[in-house]
């Protein structure tokens, strides 16, 4: 198809761009090259027109159709639509790219893949480690079929499997290297027991970033630095009980209002939305932009509370609040105890995985701070508190 080569070159000349290719890993725009995005595509794509989601059709529209799938970097490609929301996707170019560059994957390596999605990340991982060594697993059993037939027709040595992500694939353990495409709320004490001492698991957490864990000697422990930030689909396992800000906000009256220092365009930055997503995991957050370029923040819990806030004025931000719970409160305590840290970057948090536990830390895995997930959140000083 001449369009998904134009637009196959336009990528990848984008990715040069925006330096989303690895330093690190030049073997990462080999596996692209040789592993083409549009053929892990299925026929009908999908394409938010601001209301809904519309579907595109490759044979009625190829072109619309290959610019779906090579739209740019930071693009994905809507691959299946669940009760009116994204399910399944080619994940964007640039993520999979610093993933893979995260794995430190070589030739020879045993991967387990958790969420075979379309086939398009086994295959990657297929073409570096060699044929036979890369396990993949798919909940959906439709999703698994078409990606073994993908994985098959290119000559693929990858083993599809039909199972729950969460338990991983222990038949092929113990593995080098566990990678998982979904977003996870707590790494699954599985994936450590599946992975050899010294080995490497890649997971996005809490669908803002991903973090790389190394498996300790003796196998009872993983500890890694978070590696990016990037919004990912949580586990198809995983039920979704939250309710939309619509729904959350209601036509109830505002039961509490007042001013507060916190600009609602900080909002935007990714590590604000880190260290709120560390301390207060249930806080939604999203920011609009108004036609006179006024910014107001908007958070809610996904049950039954609620805040808004407004930029009105030099400094000033108005605070309205509704619900049992105050979320503009309790985002001001996590970001006032993170701004007496020195406001760390997302690059300064790591991870560390129990059999019972999991716990996040910040700039020292034995020493902390440690930030644990509570109402009140601010760093502590021990992991018990």
């Amino acid at each position: 198809m001449l369009q998904c080569e134009e637009r196959r070159a336009r990528l990848a000349a984008a990715m040069d761009k925006s330096g989303a290719w690895p330093a690190d890993s030049p073997w990462i725009r080999d596996a692209f090259a040789a592993r083409p995005r549009h053929l892990f595509a299925p026929d009908r794509l999908w394409h938010w027109d601001g209301h809904a989601y519309v579907p595109v059709g490759r044979k009625a529209d190829p072109q619309r159709w290959a610019a779906e799938v090579y739209a740019g970097p930071d693009d994905p490609a809507i691959t299946q639509i669940t009760g009116g929301v994204p399910s399944s996707s080619l994940s964007c170019p640039a993520i999979i790219a610093d993933m893979l560059d995260s794995l430190m994957l070589e030739p020879g390596h045993r991967v387990l893949e958790l969420g075979a999605g379309q086939g398009l990340s086994a295959a990657l991982l297929d073409w570096r480690t060699g044929p036979g060594l890369v396990t993949t697993v798919e909940v959906d059993p439709a999703l698994a079929s078409a990606a073994q037939d993908r994985l098959e027709a290119l000559g693929a040595g990858v083993a599809v499997k039909t199972g729950d992500g969460e338990l991983g694939w222990p038949d092929g353990a113990p593995y080098d290297r566990v990678v998982s495409t979904y977003a996870v709320e707590s790494v699954p004490w599985a994936w450590i027991e599946q992975t050899r001492p010294g080995g490497r698991i890649v997971t996005p957490w809490g669908r803002l970033g991903h973090v790389a864990l190394t498996v300790a000697d003796d196998g009872k422990s993983a500890t890694g630095w978070m590696q990016g930030l990037a919004a990912f689909m949580p586990s198809r396992t995983t039920p979704e009980a939250r309710r939309s800000w619509r729904q959350v906000r209601g036509d109830g009256p505002t039961e509490d209002e007042r001013a507060l220092a916190l600009p609602p365009g900080r909002l935007n930055d990714g590590n604000v939305l880190f260290v709120l997503r560390v301390c207060l995991p249930d806080l939604e957050v999203f920011t609009r932009t108004g036609d006179d370029h006024r910014v107001t923040g908007f958070l809610h819990d996904g049950h039954s509370s609620w805040a808004t806030l407004t930029a009105c004025g030099v400094g000033t931000t108005l605070v309205r609040q509704g619900g049992p719970r105050r979320l503009a409160d309790e985002a001001e305590r996590v970001l006032d105890g993170w701004a007496q840290q020195g406001e760390p970057s997302l690059y300064d948090f790591g991870m560390t995985v129990l059999p019972d536990t999991q716990f996040t830390w910040c700039k020292d895995p034995e020493t902390g701070p440690y930030w644990l997930p509570r109402h009140d959140a601010t760093p502590s000083g021990n992991r018990a508190s």
